[in-house]
């Protein structure tokens, strides 16, 4: 499991966001708003995915 910081996540509608998008991609994640993190459970592929589709979203993911 990885997890991404993602400092520009600040309501419910960035969670939405975040998951829809991540849903499209098939990827297996938790989201916690929170804490301001995207936790990818899965190979180093499917992070650089995560990372590429919360940046076409215009989010920065910062690893921890």
């Amino acid at each position: 499991m990885t997890t991404l910081k993602v400092p520009e996540m600040h309501c419910p509608k960035c969670v939405e966001r975040i998951s829809k998008a991540l849903d499209a991609e098939k990827l297996s994640y938790t989201v916690s708003l929170e804490n301001k993190t995207v936790t990818i459970d899965g190979c180093a592929h499917c992070v650089q995915t995560a990372v590429d589709t919360l940046d076409d979203l215009g989010f920065s993911a910062i690893k921890e």
